[in-house]
């Protein structure tokens, strides 16, 4: 089943059980999420629902954002006659993405998911974009351990070393961890056990870290990990 959800990192805190035990647990403020878009076998070749996610202000959005949840009147579309899918008609929303699988019944667009769907859920794939660290070295990047602080290193103590190759093939083969890019990429963390949820307030609560800053967006789907 696609069983998913939008919503936000608020951050991380700890919880007690009946016997003492400490669990490190995150809070994700999840849904409610407008089903914008309902894709079937037949039509679109695989099956999945689209949802969005927290309201954005129309005047801020573009006409693409607003035509996705809204029939847009144009004079080339009266012209056709061309019927205009079904819309959710609702706001134009920040965050969007498609959760794939087996669509459940009752499920259409302009109906609303929220945490309801994950009571009978044990464990959770969560994604989110990590944090960006900037242009980083190896030490940092990849754990290096350096130069020697001695013995004719001269001024290249955290360096990467020698990485050249042989003659042949007289070139780098690609994946030789370098400096670059830290952080700031998709990062799933998958078979994340749920704790707790609140309908109430919407609020998803897992056991451990997941990817991303305090505010940050993030996908959580059923996982298919046994």
């Amino acid at each position: 089943m696609a069983k998913g959800i939008l919503g936000r990192k608020v951050g991380m805190t700890q919880l007690y059980s009946e016997n003492g035990d400490l669990t490190p647990v995150t809070i994700i403020q999840a849904g409610p999420c407008d089903v914008l878009q309902v894709k079937t076998l037949e039509k679109d070749g695989y099956e999945a629902i689209q949802l969005g996610y927290e309201d954005k202000p129309r005047r801020l959005a573009s006409k693409s954002e607003r035509g996705r949840v809204a029939t847009i009147s144009s004079k080339r579309s009266k012209a056709r006659g061309e019927s205009a899918p079904a819309k959710a008609n609702c706001e134009p929303k920040k965050f969007v993405r498609e959760i794939r699988g087996t669509i459940e019944d009752g499920v259409e667009v302009g109906t609303k998911v929220d945490v309801n769907a994950f009571e009978e859920v044990v464990a959770v794939d969560v994604t989110g974009t990590s944090k960006g660290r900037g242009f980083a070295g190896v030490m940092k990047r990849h754990n290096f351990a350096g130069q020697r602080a001695t013995h004719g290193v001269k001024k290249c103590h955290r360096h990467a070393g020698g990485t050249g190759m042989s003659a042949t093939p007289s070139r780098l083969f690609k994946g030789v961890r370098m400096a670059g890019q830290y952080g700031n990429e998709q990062v799933t963390t998958r078979n994340v056990k749920v704790v707790r949820i609140d309908t109430e307030n919407n609020v998803l609560i897992v056991k451990g870290a997941i990817p991303g800053p305090n505010g940050g967006f993030v996908v959580v789907k059923e996982t298919n990990k046994v």
